[in-house]
């Protein structure tokens, strides 16, 4: 479904990517798998991931290699990164982090841990995915209820307008094109028309300012359109 977090899970091992490819979708997440590390840095520059589980022990391209490149790159450096790896001393562990990987989870571990660090990282940069509550201004939106209210008032918003205000509302004052809307409200797979974007945001504005209330979505020229 559009709008759910996708996860790309980068281990060589066939057994532990089934584990994982299944335990996450089985949250609600849609995954990819690749199963080396130049294979993997194609995936996300193809198609840029919330959150990458990378092994550390990848043939061709180690995951440290891998995640130096990521970390170094303009377009992927923001991508939270959780390290797997064997290696289970402390310098290993502060040699993954200083690479820049987010988190560092030492195998054999459990699968209800990582589950747990994985949302730990779609918390702090897709809140909304793990169900919680956003506020911006004198918008809620609520998860949970699949709710909206601004200045105590509920509003009624089709699907759609939904996602497209949970969008801006994780990342108020973000610049938003087109076709980031597009892959983030309809779904990487789905074509639809770049002026598609357009009509649903307007839909949106009308209905954030019912009440009489300022419109709070800036058109920026030539860019897309952005909270606050």
């Amino acid at each position: 479904m559009a709008g759910e977090p996708l996860v790309l899970v980068v281990e060589d091992e066939p057994a532990q990517r089934e584990v994982l490819a299944y335990n996450i979708r089985a949250e609600g997440f849609q995954v990819v798998t690749a199963e080396a590390g130049d294979e993997a840095l194609v995936l996300v520059r193809e198609t840029p991931p919330d959150v990458i589980i990378l092994d550390w022990m990848l043939p061709h391209v180690s995951g440290i290699e891998v995640c130096r490149q990521l970390k170094n790159g303009t377009d992927t450096s923001r991508i939270p990164v959780i390290m797997l790896s064997a290696r289970s001393e402390e310098v290993d562990k502060v040699r993954g982090l200083e690479t820049g990987a987010d988190d560092y989870v030492v195998k054999p571990y459990s699968v209800a841990e990582l589950l747990a660090r994985l949302r730990t990282q779609l918390r702090r940069i897709r809140p909304a995915a793990v169900g919680e509550r956003l506020e911006y201004d004198d918008i809620l939106l609520d998860m949970t209820e699949h709710r909206v209210y601004r200045a105590g008032a509920s509003l009624t918003l089709g699907p759609t307008e939904f996602r497209l205000l949970t969008a801006f509302m994780e990342r108020p004052g973000r610049v938003w094109s087109r076709e980031q809307l597009l892959d983030r409200v309809w779904g990487r797979d789905i074509y639809v028309d770049s002026r598609t974007v357009d009509v649903h945001v307007g839909r949106l504005r009308k209905v954030l300012r019912s009440s009489g209330s300022d419109d709070p979505i800036r058109t920026v020229r030539g860019a897309g359109y952005a909270l606050g």
